[in-house]
């Protein structure tokens, strides 16, 4: 097969970006979300929702002050019987301010597998969460709950005398470790190497900026006691109440002075990871094939889809934070503004891994390419600076949870705006489903993913977690990936993921949007379904047929077998065409997990996924229970009686979800509900 002179110079010259890249070594963004260690302290018990409500509050001012500073101690002191909490998180000195920000989100959805312990304790290679009941910021040492952990000998230090010198360079290591942390006045961080030989010795110690120099000493000397008993292992770590103390025989930190001169993370890891790709696609493949492959960075650059860099950071004021609009777990969005006076909203990722890029590619691949009235306008992105920014058209009305779920009731929608609300959505997912060249299913329909103009209308944004099904398939097998709550049951337990799994989310959208809250499919079976809300709604606009057909419609949609579920197109039709057949939903709306789960432990897996964006207003019961759902139990039942106790604790779950800027994870609701269920728990099990 022969090439031509211009085919091998387009070859040599990816080869040559490439192992450059690769070469030069550029150091990547590292946030070292990996745990080291999980501590909850289970003898100490509450399941008192105040305090459930205090930890999500802790934890929002604590992540106000990781992006302010990054690191920060936060309490709340509560009448009798809740017991005061106190919460404190600090990043390791050597991360960046990106990188600390998202060490924290990661500690943050772990940590709350704690509750109900009023303590817990996290510690990840590049930073520290804690929560507890009493003030401990300034304690360094705690002989009951520090811990070390170690790890084996490996083959590089099989043999005796390697270990002996191996020995020596981790004790000068840390003692250089210990001299410069002490040399700060609070908060002492050190980092050492020394090298000359195989292996190195690589130390990190880092005290949290609530001990002054003598703590930190007593500290660090303290977890060098302890840590030093794992040689001759390849790592040891000191998990102390106060601090932190690391050595390896391989480099685990960064020098972040030194990355803030080098290739900025974004394009060295986009770079990276398609350019040999592209180089050997071109090669080849015949030229049609190599178009079809070349790489989304030269085609946004060759296209206007490409911004400057410059242009969208003036455009923000440099990211001010008086034109942020929100922030997601890998992402926040800003408001700019261009000298010719156009307003664009700009989403700023944060990249950790390569699920991130494909998730960045994703979304400018497909979005790039589909225009709606329902969907919100990608303009287009820039990979050049030290972030990787996407620009959309500026949707000024908020996000549509701002609006329902605004404690101060700023903004009351009528029935025809939320009626509106709701068909423009079901419009915009008939057309990803069946309007658009692929089939593409969202993943992650919320009220915080649909935007709205000044005129109301919706705009379905947020395509990271899109994917494409062709036709030839019944489903697509994939990670679990979405917000907990409006997840379909056959995606959440089997991770078999089709458009119904979009129509599931709709469903549970279309019920929080038309204001019910609890008990739909009873009074569908009753016949009482409008009076569930009718006093919601004032003026001549309420018309009972229609809002009757709009909770019929969503309880159709979030029914368990998902061929039991309409397609987005047959909703648009029964919801524009007055007097179109309706059918009757014949399942209710409430996931009884152990009908769906083969064996516990594939319940278990499930639900190990962590989402903090959490709210729901599906029931959930206990894993282990043969009972009915509630709506299927006969009034005189024992699962009717169980299913009242539970009506406490999901009202205070509301509480939590519709009043707190952070919504709780599901767990924090489960637990609750186990309380109020313990009278009951011989009917159930252990849950």
């Amino acid at each position: 097969m022969r090439f031509s002179f211009p085919i091998i110079l387009e070859y040599l010259k990816w080869v040559f970006l490439f192992f450059s890249i690769f070469f030069f070594s550029p150091s990547l963004s590292d946030p070292r979300t990996s745990i080291a260690n999980l501590m909850c302290q289970t003898t100490n018990l509450t399941a008192n929702g105040i305090f459930f409500t205090n930890f999500v509050s802790v934890m929002e001012h604590l992540s106000q002050l990781i992006t302010k500073q990054q690191w920060g101690y936060y309490s709340i002191q509560s009448p009798p019987p809740s017991p005061p909490i106190f919460g404190f998180a600090q990043c390791h000195k050597d991360l960046s301010e990106t990188d600390c920000q998202l060490c924290f989100a990661e500690a943050r959805t772990k940590l709350p597998r704690c509750l109900p312990a009023a303590r817990g304790r996290i510690y990840l290679e590049g930073c520290f969460v804690r929560y507890d009941d009493y003030n401990f910021f300034e304690e360094n040492v705690n002989q009951k709950d520090d811990l070390v952990k170690c790890s084996p000998i490996t083959k590089l230090l099989s043999d005796q005398d390697i270990q002996l010198e191996f020995a020596e360079r981790v004790k000068e290591a840390v003692r250089n470790v210990t001299e410069t942390a002490m040399s700060t006045s609070r908060g002492g961080m050190g980092e050492a190497e020394v090298k000359g030989g195989m292996p190195g010795a690589y130390a990190l110690g880092q005290c949290w900026n609530t001990l002054n120099s003598t703590g930190c000493q007593v500290c660090l000397e303290d977890a060098w006691k302890d840590v030093e008993k794992c040689l001759p292992g390849a790592e040891g770590r000191a998990l102390n109440a106060g601090c932190y103390l690391r050595y390896s025989s391989q480099k685990f930190f960064g020098n972040w002075e030194e990355e803030k001169n080098g290739f900025n993370g974004c394009a060295s890891l986009v770079l990276a990871l398609f350019g040999a790709y592209i180089g050997y696609g071109r090669l080849s493949k015949r030229r049609k094939e190599r178009k079809k492959l070349a790489g989304v960075p030269s085609a946004v650059n060759k296209s206007n889809l490409n911004f400057k860099y410059e242009v969208l950071e003036q455009a923000t004021d440099y990211f001010s934070a008086s034109n942020k609009l929100g922030q997601g777990g890998s992402s926040s969005v800003f408001k700019g503004t261009f000298p010719d006076g156009r307003i664009v909203a700009v989403k700023r990722l944060f990249f950790n891994s390569r699920q991130w890029v494909d998730d960045f590619f994703n979304e400018v691949n497909l979005i790039s390419g589909i225009q709606h009235k329902n969907l919100v306008r990608l303009l287009g992105c820039s990979i050049e600076g030290p972030d990787c920014l996407l620009v959309y058209e500026f949707v000024p009305n908020k996000s549509l949870d701002q609006i329902l779920f605004d404690k101060n009731k700023t903004q009351i929608l009528s029935w025809r705006q939320r009626f509106n609300i709701i068909l423009g959505i079901a419009e915009g997912l008939a057309y990803l489903h069946e309007g658009s060249k692929v089939k593409i299913i969202h993943r992650d329909i919320k009220s915080s993913n649909i935007l709205l103009d000044d005129n109301l209308t919706p705009k379905i944004a947020d395509f990271g977690l899109v994917r494409c099904a062709s036709a030839d398939k019944s489903h697509l097998s994939t990670g679990i990936a979405g917000t907990l709550g409006y997840m379909a049951p056959e995606y959440l337990l089997r991770g078999q993921l089709t458009e119904k799994a979009d129509v599931y989310a709709f469903g549970v959208l279309a019920l929080e949007i038309a204001c019910v809250l609890q008990n739909v499919w009873r009074h569908y079976k009753d016949g009482t379904i409008t009076e569930v809300f009718k006093s919601s709604f004032n003026g001549d606009d309420f018309q009972n047929k229609e809002t009757s057909n709009v909770l019929q419609i969503g309880l159709l949609c979030t029914q368990t077998s998902a061929t039991l579920r309409p397609s987005m197109s047959e909703v648009v039709k029964m919801l524009m065409i007055k007097g179109s057949a309706i059918p009757s939903p014949k399942q209710p709306p409430f996931l009884n997990a152990s009908v769906l789960a083969p064996t516990d432990s594939t319940m278990s897996s499930a639900m190990n996924t962590d989402n903090t964006d959490w709210h729901t207003t599906i029931d959930v019961l206990p894993a282990n229970s043969t009972t009915e759902p509630a709506s299927m139990a006969s009034p005189e039942s024992d699962e009717a009686s169980m299913i009242k106790k539970c009506e406490p604790s999901m009202e205070r779950g509301k509480r939590l979800i519709y009043h707190s800027s952070t919504p709780p994870p599901a767990f924090y609701l489960l637990v609750d509900l186990r309380r109020d269920l313990e009278g009951k728990m011989e009917k159930i099990g252990e849950m």
